[in-house]
């Protein structure tokens, strides 16, 4: 009888807040929503950079293992929050709990406008680059440009392509939560087979020389890679070069954290999540040390150096299989099946960073700090709205630079793990009540670690990117608007002032929420 009296708004919302997320993954599930985003390109395509940036293999390998740790230990943080509280949106519930919804605000802002688009589109810019590597350079066309100022950006068909694949891959995502754990399942697998297949073939398939570990980077092209943090260059030093090492290892294991975002659709997520998030870390770690130990038993570090930005290091590797002969049958066959892997593990990263993301605005709109379409449900209980958004990838894709995503993509998301790691212990001292399936191990050393290491290279990330800032302002006080692109490439510096953008935004939400009437705050 009382709903009766209602406004019909209010009922349209009282419905909506009755239809839940259901809890359709299971473990194998579970495990490939992280697996599957984590295993994209980083592990094909970042042994160039990293090589260029501490140019010996050992201190690859070693970049490799610390940033996998750094991702452990975070881990085992994240696993006692998410199995203390399995609610949607993961990250944005655990900073609004104890930092205030300010935080919380800014993280969903990040997610929504750098961390998840940022993903999405160099995953899509990966599988273009795939697609043309493929088709033997035929989609590399330039269609037009865009003017900036005294320079431009240029349009071609790869950025076309990435942009058609960010359209299907949301509206596949659109689709029941069960259906598109099982997709991601399947490219979960298909990215496991692709790095066993290049690993094992480069131990069975090529002689190969473990004495390359004991060579130095001479004389590499490093196509691309900034001079402040590459070997030789006269303002190099090893810290920066490390911790730029450090940000192309930690974009390959980016989305460790991404079960958080739909661990109400985990089943038994108590049991599940933990097993999950940890058991995955750690097989992530192995795989690409195995990976990485085979790039340069096969290949010298001047060689690694010199690959093109627009190829891999793993496909220059797999084009020595059966001697080398690219004109023979078996080594076309295996460089065709690695290009085309590496495109379905492009496809699966962007599959599940639109399935995890979506649920950022969904927790955000539910709190009504975004707006109120966005926690909305379908037919088949999926965020729709929310997916659709996650669609502003297709604006990032356009830019086509791959390491210049993915740097935004790995500071803005740190500044964050480093926030939500630290929730623990505020946690534990205003919740201790709340059940805890699973406590972190190593409580508090493991965090205090990953909270220091995480300064550490946030800090050093500005101090590499300050010349190039530097630069860029002093050309926009000149009267070049084009000062802005080289602002635009240090990404801790830009992705501060994206998450900043957000401050006059939370405002205009938050005062709209405070005038609301008295309980129609509350669901």
């Amino acid at each position: 009888m009382f709903a009766s009296h209602l406004p019909r708004k209010n009922m349209n919302l009282d419905i909506n807040e009755r239809q839940t997320l259901i809890r359709g993954l299971g473990l194998i599930a579970a495990i490939s929503v992280i697996i599957g985003n984590v295993i994209g390109t980083g592990v094909f395509l970042k042994a160039r950079v990293m090589t260029c940036n501490v140019g010996s293999p050992t201190w690859v390998i070693v970049a490799w293992i610390a940033a996998g740790l750094l991702s452990l230990a975070g881990a085992l943080t994240y696993a006692e929050l998410t199995a203390m509280k399995p609610e949607a949106g993961g990250e944005y519930v655990f900073l609004r709990d104890t930092y205030g919804k300010l935080s919380s605000f800014l993280y969903g802002w990040m997610q929504i406008f750098i961390a998840r688009p940022g993903s999405q589109a160099a995953a899509a810019v990966a599988f273009a680059i795939g697609l043309n590597d493929f088709l033997d350079n035929k989609l590399a066309a330039t269609i037009g440009t865009i003017p900036l100022g005294s320079t431009s950006i240029e349009i071609t068909t790869l950025q076309l392509v990435a942009v058609m694949v960010i359209v299907i891959f949301t509206t596949l995502n659109c689709a029941s939560v069960t259906l598109t754990g099982q997709i991601a399942t399947v490219l979960t697998f298909v990215k496991m087979a692709l790095i066993l297949f290049v690993s094992i073939g480069a131990f069975v398939l090529v002689s190969g020389n473990f004495s390359n570990f004991s060579m130095l980077n001479s004389g590499g092209t490093c196509e691309g890679v900034a001079a402040a943090v590459t070997v030789g260059s006269p303002t190099y030093t090893f810290l920066g070069g490390f911790a730029a090492a450090m940000l192309g290892a930690l974009w390959g294991y980016d989305g460790w954290n991404n079960l958080t975002f739909v661990a109400g659709e985990v089943k038994d997520p108590n049991r599940n999540i933990p097993l999950a998030i940890i058991g995955s870390t750690i097989l992530v770690i192995v795989l690409y040390v195995i990976a990485n130990v085979a790039y340069f038993y096969v290949l010298d570090p001047t060689t690694i150096a010199s690959v093109s930005k627009n190829s891999s290091v793993a496909k220059v590797v797999v084009s020595m299989f059966f001697g080398g002969n690219v004109a023979s049958i078996a080594t076309g066959a295996a460089i065709a099946f690695f290009t085309v892997g590496l495109m379905l593990s492009s496809l699966g990263t962007l599959h599940t960073s639109l399935m995890s993301g979506a649920r950022v605005p969904y927790a955000m709109a539910k709190d009504r700090l975004f707006f109120g379409t966005f926690a909305k449900l379908s037919i088949n209980s999926v965020p729709v709205t929310s997916v659709l958004l996650m669609g502003v990838a297709i604006i990032l894709a356009l830019s086509g630079s791959f390491d210049i995503l993915t740097d935004y993509v790995v500071f803005g998301s740190w500044v964050f793990y480093a926030l939500v790691t630290s929730s623990i212990f505020l946690y534990r001292r205003k919740y201790p009540e709340l059940a805890r399936p699973y406590k972190a191990w190593g409580y508090p050393v493991v965090p205090v670690i990953f909270l220091i290491v995480a300064g550490w290279l946030l800090y050093t990330t500005f101090s590499n990117d300050l010349p190039l800032m530097t630069e860029g302002l002093a050309s926009i006080s000149a009267g070049n608007v084009g000062g802005l692109k080289s602002i635009g490439k240090t990404s801790s510096f830009a992705g501060s002032l994206l998450i900043l953008l957000g401050l006059p935004v939370f405002y205009y939400f938050n005062s709209k929420r405070e005038n609301l009437p008295e309980g129609e705050d509350q669901a």
